[in-house]
């Protein structure tokens, strides 16, 4: 359908709470298709949220098969994700994060190691799935901007747990 650029911060959407998506509406296919070529076209992206591309709407897409980590762990490939909820998280890590809609920095977040997840599939089939790894990283951080957070806002300390990116 489109790529999109990305909002940055502190574009005022970032932190706003998405609303549920409803199946049916027109759009909605739309807003998937668009995340995924998004996503895909961005090259180094391992996901995308609605927020980031201006739609105040609860859907991710998350494909981590193409990243070092993710391809050397097992994943579920190409994951969209409407009206996602983590129903159980275990173990924690702490792993460096970034974002394109905070495009500077990195930092260091504590996340689960391995979450199970509760959603809707592009169908309209509810699924449950548990993820671990580098995937599960990749799912919450993604959820994170449904409800309006970055991953700055996850950061223990922005003194020794953030850092500025360096481009060439």
């Amino acid at each position: 359908m489109a790529v999109h650029d990305i909002r940055v911060y502190p574009d005022p959407i970032l932190k706003e709470i998405s609303q549920p998506a409803v199946f049916g509406e027109e759009d909605l296919d739309h807003l998937v298709q668009d995340l995924v070529d998004t996503m895909y076209a961005a090259g180094h992206s391992v996901g995308v949220a609605a927020p980031q591309i201006g739609a105040l709407k609860r859907v991710v897409v998350v494909d981590v098969s193409g990243s070092k980590l993710g391809k050397k762990e097992e994943n579920h490939g190409l994951l969209t994700l409407i009206n996602p909820i983590i129903l159980e998280r275990e173990g924690e890590k702490v792993w460096r994060e970034g974002c394109m809609s905070v495009p500077d920095y990195t930092g260091n977040v504590v996340r689960a190691e391995t979450i199970i997840l509760q959603y809707t599939d592009r169908d309209g089939t509810p699924k449950a799935i548990r993820s671990s790894g580098f995937e599960a990283v990749a799912i919450q951080h993604e959820l994170d901007h449904l409800n309006g957070y970055l991953f700055l806002d996850r950061v223990s300390s922005h003194k020794t747990d953030l850092f500025r990116r360096k481009h060439r």
